[in-house]
């Protein structure tokens, strides 16, 4: 069985909901990365927040990134997958979801990253094409 652990990019980094979405950009950059997970105070998962994020919900309105928070962005139930989760259970979390990047949990602890390039490199053609149809259904 493959699992989320074996497609998942490891080393995912996490950005406290207490930084800037300036920081959060330069960070995204430095990595080359388009999303980041955003942790409470115990490192819990308590959103993300992307590139585009940062552009349509705060430059395009105006508002400073120096002094606008992750957590001003990270709103709504995050969605996760446990790192032993069967692959089949990613695409279903993600396509039910129209999510396009998944961090990955194991022991309440952010292990890794799944992308939608993730998931295209390791399921047949087929799937993959049932897949970015839900993905990106509107």
């Amino acid at each position: 069985m493959t699992t989320a652990k074996d497609i998942m990019h490891p080393g995912a980094h996490w950005i406290p909901a207490t930084e800037t979405l300036e920081h959060a950009a330069q960070r995204m950059r430095d990595l080359g990365v388009g999303a980041l997970p955003v942790s409470d105070a115990d490192e819990r998962l308590c959103g993300i927040i992307t590139d585009r994020d940062i552009v349509l919900k705060c430059v395009a309105e105006g508002r400073d990134p120096s002094s606008t928070t992750a957590a001003d962005l990270a709103r709504g139930t995050p969605r996760w997958i446990d790192a032993n989760a069967d692959v089949q259970q990613v695409v279903e979390e993600m396509g039910s979801h129209h999510i396009r990047r998944l961090p990955v949990i194991e022991n309440k602890r952010l292990v890794g990253m799944i992308s939608e390039a993730d998931v295209a490199r390791n399921l047949p053609a087929d799937q993959v094409a049932a897949f970015a149809g839900r993905v990106y259904a509107d």
